[in-house]
């Protein structure tokens, strides 16, 4: 990445050009601006008015409204018109999918549209397509034909676009160049980009937003590093981690995503996206950007020419194995024990150590940690072999000869004195700016690191330390301390230092260490400690849910179906379970999911397992109802094997043939009506036949 060595050792926010949205603006000189989206039923003008205020007040600087249809975009003058009688002033973002006249009518009317380059004027077909470099270009002049008109709308009108890249709604075109990988993201985005600025249009916005951190971040990092290496100019860029989902999950893999890039100096606006009520988002999103309002302030970090890094692709750190500990095994867990008055069967079982007394033995659930850390409070291992123990120096020399009890030795200590060491492993206790002492000793092989930063800018000066450690093979665990009366800070601060150096492939372990301990505290670290881990996807212990954080389009009550979703699959480690609200969502955000569950009526879900698609359409041909050409109204996921056909059951009945009027109704009426049946909407063969109310 271009002068990405600058980022790597000294905190600064990348340039941009200033993006002007209404009376706001974006990039340049403006901060950080926050925005959400509303859940409301965007025909509903009253609940869309009254969740925008929630979400204002909460910190929402721009808010966000779904337009699925022309209905929906001729009604955000309504809304607009209302909350300025509120009193509220704020500019309005058209989020559109596949409905081009809908954004054309938008742009008319509110301040700033999203499109996504996936859906917004190409196939989705889930096919492999072989292109030439001819029909390749003769794609993307269908696509200049296509956009162009939206373009001169906001020439005209002062509008403002996102380009929001979907890395879930690639369409097969890009799909059949690039594959599903970050630069096809980029290229799917520079495609439109440069369709702009050929009409000399330039008030856009760019995102590459992915479920999965790891993806996200690659692909905005090479956004970045291909706007700074061409003739294109450095756009303001938005951040969010899309179906990140509810609870402590949500706020973590939002961290990790948007927190490493915010450490990068990439980012101009922030979305967190939580399957939660939509005036949740912005405080967390708040607390994200907050923490580099001062960044550039931070003590100097130690510069490595030249150093080994990869911003675009994961490579993790070769480390030697010791014990469980480093090479090819999954990072360990710590658990801090140190503060504790007594450790006992009770607090043991607190965080998964199921203790059978009659066999003597321990059960360890998933999310039982590793190793326990006791400090200097040191007692016997009277719970058996199967508990590993981490303690003082001090307090180890005196049992040394005891089973699975290990040494934590300061760094000052090790290299001051002649030490006895344990013959399996032991635990040096340093930090980052140590290096150079380390550099200088002769290290053995059964020794781990647990490493620590004072530096405000956390991850660069922890990143440092492992690019001068080039010879030195021996395994990390990455610490951190964080001592904020607000849990929920903790969780983002954690998420964002130590996820974000995982998903860039350093760290051999994890410690997560507070100023107190009592039960509920103790509990909470351990398992934030495998949830940062799980969301960075170098270790799975639970169900990796995607859910949506709904919108207009949702189709039922997206947050007590996540929960009741969860509660039955919670226990299925490593199975991807996608929750979403609307079909729009279901085929293309979620192909990847084990299991799917998504809104496909009202008030009806519809699950699915595997990625083969059938859709069904249905037209009303001749109706006085003002509705779509061609209606989504189903779809089944098969899985085939090779040369495998399956046979695909649909009931239509009168539901299936209902709208949502401009009236607010579903409403059906008498007509003919044709069926087609397909892998996409591209389909024509039809059946038709009447219905007779």
């Amino acid at each position: 990445m271009n002068n990405h060595s600058i980022n790597l050792f000294k905190y600064y926010r990348k340039e941009t050009i200033n993006v002007s949205v209404g009376n706001s603006g974006i990039g340049g000189n403006n901060p950080i601006r926050i925005q959400s989206m509303t859940t409301s039923d965007t025909m509903d003008t009253t609940s869309t008015v009254n969740e925008s205020i929630r979400m204002i007040n909460s910190g929402c600087e721009f808010v966000r409204i779904t337009t699925p249809s022309i209905h929906e975009a001729k009604n955000l003058i309504n809304i607009k018109k209302e909350l300025k009688n509120k009193g509220y002033n704020i500019p309005i973002i058209a989020d559109i999918h596949f409905t081009p006249n809908a954004a054309e009518i938008a742009a008319r009317i509110v301040e700033k549209v999203r499109i996504n380059p996936g859906n917004y004027a190409d196939k989705k077909k889930f096919n492999k397509i072989e292109y030439d470099d001819n029909s390749y270009n003769q794609e993307i002049e269908r696509i200049y034909e296509r956009v162009s008109p939206l373009i001169k709308i906001c020439k005209e009108y002062g509008t403002a676009i996102r380009i929001g890249t979907n890395h879930g709604s690639l369409s097969d075109r890009i799909m059949s160049r690039f594959g599903d990988t970050p630069l096809g993201m980029v290229e799917s985005a520079l495609e439109y980009l440069r369709i702009c600025e050929d009409l000399n249009y330039y008030n856009i916005v760019l995102s590459m937003k992915a479920s999965n951190p790891l993806v996200m971040v690659h692909a905005y990092r090479l956004l970045v590093d291909k706007l700074e290496n061409s003739k294109l100019k450095n756009y303001p860029i938005h951040l969010g981690v899309t179906e990140a989902g509810e609870g402590e999950d949500g706020r973590i893999k939002s961290s990790i995503g948007i927190g490493t890039l915010l450490d990068d100096g990439i980012g101009d606006t922030v979305r967190v996206s939580l399957t939660e009520p939509s005036e949740f988002e912005s405080p967390i999103a708040k607390i994200l950007i907050d923490r580099y309002l001062n960044r550039s302030n931070h003590e100097n970090i130690n510069v490595i020419e030249d150093p080994i890094y990869y911003p675009f692709k994961y490579y993790k750190r070769e480390t030697n194995e010791i014990s469980n500990i480093g090479g090819t095994y999954l990072p360990i867990v710590i658990s801090d024990f140190s503060l504790a008055k007594e450790i006992n069967e009770e607090s043991l079982n607190n965080i998964g150590y199921r203790i059978d007394k009659k066999n003597k033995k321990i059960i360890l659930e998933d999310t039982a940690p590793d190793y326990i850390y006791v400090g200097k409070n040191y007692v016997s291992n009277k719970f058996y072999d199967d508990i590993k123990i981490i303690v003082d120096y001090e307090g180890w020399i005196q049992n040394s000869d005891q089973k699975n009890i290990f040494p934590l030795i300061l760094f000052s200590d090790f290299i001051n004195n002649n030490l006895f060491l344990n013959e399996e492993l032991n635990f040096i206790y340093l930090k980052t700016n140590d290096v150079y002492k380390l550099l200088t000793c002769k290290i053995p092989k059964n020794v781990v690191f647990i490493l620590e930063s004072n530096n405000d800018h956390f991850m660069a000066d922890m990143r440092s330390f492992f690019f001068s450690m080039k010879k030195i093979k021996n395994p990390v665990v990455i610490s951190g301390n964080y001592n904020n009366n607000n849990f929920e800070k903790n969780i983002i601060y954690s998420s964002t230092d130590l996820g974000g150096l995982f998903i860039q492939g350093y760290g051999d372990g994890i410690f997560i260490r507070s100023n107190k301990y009592n039960f509920d505290i103790n509990k909470r670290l351990n398992t934030l400690s495998f949830k940062i881990l799980q969301a960075a996807r170098v270790r799975v212990t639970t169900t990796d849910f995607i859910s949506c954080p709904s919108c207009g389009r949702t189709l039922f009550d997206l947050t007590e179906t996540t929960a009741k979703i969860r509660e039955k699959t919670d226990h299925l480690k490593g199975l991807k379970i996608g929750i979403m609200g609307c079909i729009v969502n279901g085929p293309g955000e979620m192909a990847d999911a084990d299991y799917g569950y998504v809104g496909s009526g009202k008030e009806k879900i519809t699950l699915y397992k595997g990625k083969e698609v059938v859709q069904l359409y249905i037209r009303d041909l001749y109706g006085s109802l003002s509705r779509p050409l061609k209606e989504l109204k189903g779809f089944e996921m098969v899985e085939l094997e090779p040369g495998e056909s399956k046979t695909i059951d649909f009931t239509i009945d009168n539901s299936l043939l209902k709208y949502y009027t401009a009236n607010k109704k579903w409403e059906s009426e008498s007509g003919d009506f044709y069926v087609y049946i397909g892998g996409d909407s591209y389909v024509d063969s039809f059946k038709k036949f009447e219905l007779i109310n």
